[in-house]
């Protein structure tokens, strides 16, 4: 099972990147073999990060035929805070928990207001759910 350790300080920040984070980079692979980053919207949950996103999305192709991605925080302009994750992503396709729903739609309230969109049409347009189980991390 994968655990941050978040006695340290790089742990203490991914952690709190994990949770404070408006974005993260998603990565999947193509099938030419070429990597896909794409900035997404995201929720961790203490074992995995969800992703909604819209049905016919190059991510979705994507993760289908490769599951194997990574997530990264933006740096600092410096290059600095750099964290990367690599792990197993799957489509899942129950629906998020309302306990996942409420976290996701309390962090991206303003975002969603801000594209003049109602939780209810976000999740209906952006219905598919993707779960990533990170397995390691990397940064500084």
């Amino acid at each position: 099972m994968f655990t941050i350790d978040t006695s340290t300080a790089f742990g203490a920040r991914i952690e709190r990147q994990l949770t404070d984070e408006q974005v993260i980079w998603l990565t999947t692979v193509g099938k030419s073999g070429t990597p896909q980053p794409n900035p997404v919207w995201f929720t961790w949950n203490g074992e995995e990060i969800l992703v909604f996103s819209q049905p016919n999305q190059a991510k979705v192709h994507n993760i289908t035929g490769q599951p194997r991605v990574a997530l990264n925080f933006n740096a600092t302009h410096g290059g600095g805070d750099v964290g990367v994750l690599t792990g197993e992503a799957h489509l899942d396709g129950k629906p998020a928990t309302d306990e996942e729903l409420a976290t996701y739609n309390a962090k991206y309230a303003d975002g969603m207001a801000g594209l003049n969109i109602t939780a209810a049409n976000f999740h209906r347009d952006y219905s598919v759910l993707i779960r990533i189980t990170p397995d390691r991390l990397r940064g500084f």
